[in-house]
């Protein structure tokens, strides 16, 4: 199978180098990806929005054979989610590490902009939810890797034009939240349950982490893609 790899903000294709051996060492194809304008120029990153980022990764799916499945984490979940809808027949399943679909019109969050670019706000910026099982060294090892992000790519509205992407499996790995945590929190949540009930096929797992998996319990995290992929 070949899987693609999306980080979130800030962080580029190595914030998946202790998952992906694990996924390679099980027979598949993992492509991890650096998101285009991460660390650009605030030239260069006025000219980059979400839609952008979106068609890196869908440019990534045409370039593959064969069925692939999307990984996305936390604001990459909007990436891929809207290659989903543009590459449906090509997607055997979106699994998305502690964030959840978006619905059309979403945009990532809102971020302090200065000199035109967004940069990693810093690990005190979280809640200690997200951030309580990241031990200080990796704290201080990630902070120093992180890049700054176009602006538009974190307030773009996602483009979700048409429905293609509901009959798509998705599986969602989340990091506090139980399923029936989940489950219950999404009925309530406006556009965002309205977006996951239309789904065919959601399956959610809980991990018992905080927002970076990949970086306090990557083992895991890598075992949970397995799982989900079949």
């Amino acid at each position: 199978m070949n899987i693609i790899l999306v980080p979130g903000l800030w962080l580029d294709a190595s914030s998946w180098e202790d998952v992906t051996p694990a996924l390679e060492a099980a027979g598949h194809h993992v492509h991890a990806v650096t998101l285009p304008g991460l660390g650009a120029d605030a030239a260069t990153a006025a000219q980059i929005g979400m839609a952008d980022w979106v068609d890196a990764v869908t440019n990534l799916i045409d370039s593959e054979g064969g069925p692939v499945v999307l990984v996305g984490h936390s604001g990459g979940g909007n990436v891929v989610w809207g290659a989903t809808e543009q590459r449906a027949d090509r997607i055997a399943r979106v699994i998305f590490v502690d964030t959840v679909p978006p619905p059309p019109g979403a945009g990532i969050s809102e971020f302090e902009v200065a000199d035109w670019v967004v940069a990693f706000p810093g690990w005190d910026f979280f809640d200690d939810t997200e951030v309580g099982d990241l031990a200080p060294a990796t704290r201080e090892k990630w902070a120093a890797r992180t890049r700054s992000v176009p602006p538009r790519t974190t307030s773009d509205p996602i483009a979700l034009a048409g429905h293609a992407r509901h009959r798509v499996p998705v599986t969602i790995l989340s990091g506090t939240p139980t399923e029936a945590e989940m489950r219950e929190q999404m009925a309530g949540w406006g556009d965002w349950g309205v977006e996951f009930a239309a789904i065919d096929h959601v399956s959610v797992v809980h991990l018992g982490s905080g927002h970076w998996p990949q970086f306090s319990q990557p083992e895991a995290l890598a075992a949970a893609i397995l799982a989900a992929i079949g």
